[in-house]
């Protein structure tokens, strides 16, 4: 019988060393990366009641959600006092976006520990994506058990930027840049704060501070240059401009924009390059685009280029009266016959008899008449001269 008994321990010393052994083969695997076999390892256990949270995670490190959900269920159900599992099941759903189910499983971890500030932070996070309104007393609660918790306070700082709470925002923000000097989504958030605020010289400041810590994208680079423009710093925004258009080089907007800046720096030959670029792409009505084209090449006197794009702009809008001004007034500096000039004006009034430009239009007669008086007396007075001779 004592011989028996020790058989019996030996053998069960056996299986559980066993056993021992696959559960630290799995966790070696698991830690080399080598997840599937860490799974195989971890499955050869006849007693897994201890490994079901390991094995979820190998399971989420090869991308198989199900069955990681499945593990941390039968992981929870032996150990129903774990809040770490627990918490890792939570995140599990929000991520595959079982948002009410994650939901109720944050609200149950609370339960158990209020002042886990992470626990608010995530289920705000989950009530965001349902749309629900208390998404941002959560995070007002992670916030008040941790004041320097950063990922809470972008959320806090965000919400009040897009309802432009100016003052209420630049306050969190403030608060999370004084534990974390160069956390760049506040200060992306700094930004967008000032620049929605039209406040463009402190919007510049943290623009560039963005720059300064390497952070370079489209959006940063189009709003600082926005943001020098309205600051009379053409050159920069032009440099900040050409730079966003290295991340969308058909970008028919920016390229448009660039034109015009070019236009301001005087540069007509840049402007028109830029703006026949952006014209080429863009596929909406484009009376005012092609105006702005018309009033580049005006400005290098090449007036013939200048009266098709107006005329491309009125095919684009032929009730915008100043495209078809400005079409006769490229025309009256293009012909040199002075009546012809004449009756393009008046052909105008006929045609718009209650313009805004009408004034315009008959001050331009009135001098074209005069020149033409006085064309005539020269032309007189040298027929008399010559008669004399």
């Amino acid at each position: 019988m004592k011989k028996l008994l020790i058989v019996v321990i030996s053998i069960l010393a056996i299986e559980a060393q066993g056993q021992t052994s696959n559960s630290k083969r799995g966790d070696s695997l698991y830690l080399n990366g080598n997840y599937s076999k860490a799974i195989e390892a971890y499955q050869k256990n006849e007693d897994q009641s201890q490994l079901y949270d390991r094995i979820a995670k190998a399971y989420i490190a090869v991308g198989n959600y199900d069955a990681a959900l499945d593990n941390y269920e039968n992981s929870i159900a032996v150990n129903p006092k774990d809040a770490l599992i627990k918490y890792e099941y939570a995140k599990l759903l929000a991520k595959t976006k079982k948002y009410q189910k994650a939901s109720d499983e944050f609200y149950k971890l609370i339960d158990i520990d209020y002042r886990n500030p992470n626990y608010h932070y995530e289920l705000g996070l989950v009530l965001e994506h349902l749309k629900d309104s208390t998404a941002q007393n959560r995070f007002f609660s992670a916030f008040q058990l941790d004041s320097t918790h950063q990922k809470t306070i972008f959320r806090i700082a965000r919400f009040h930027v897009k309802k432009r709470h100016h003052k209420t925002a630049n306050k969190y923000i403030d608060i999370g840049l004084s534990s974390y000097a160069n956390n760049k989504d506040l200060i992306s958030l700094k930004a967008q704060n000032y620049y929605w605020k039209e406040d463009y010289d402190n919007a510049t400041i943290w623009f560039e501070k963005l720059i300064e810590l390497n952070e370079s994208t489209q959006f940063i680079h189009e709003k600082l240059s926005f943001c020098y423009v309205k600051i009379y710093e053409y050159e920069k925004a032009i440099e900040q401009g050409l730079i966003a258009l290295e991340f969308e080089s058909k970008n028919p907007t920016n390229l448009y924009i660039l034109g015009q800046l070019y236009q301001k720096m005087e540069d007509f030959e840049k402007a028109e390059e830029y703006i026949l670029s952006a014209l080429k792409i863009w596929d909406v009505p484009l009376n005012s685009e092609y105006s702005k084209l018309a009033n580049v090449y005006n400005r290098q006197k090449k007036y013939k280029e200048a009266i098709d794009a107006y005329k491309l702009a009125i095919q684009e809008n032929p009730k915008i009266e100043s495209s078809q001004f400005f079409l006769v007034y490229t025309k009256g500096r293009y012909y040199e016959d002075i009546d012809t000039r004449i009756k393009l004006f008046e052909n105008f009034i006929i045609k718009f008899p209650k313009s805004m430009f009408k004034t315009s239009a008959e001050h331009r007669i009135k001098e074209l008449k005069e020149e033409k008086f006085l064309e005539a007396n020269k032309s007189e007075d040298s027929i008399q001269k010559t008669s004399k001779n």
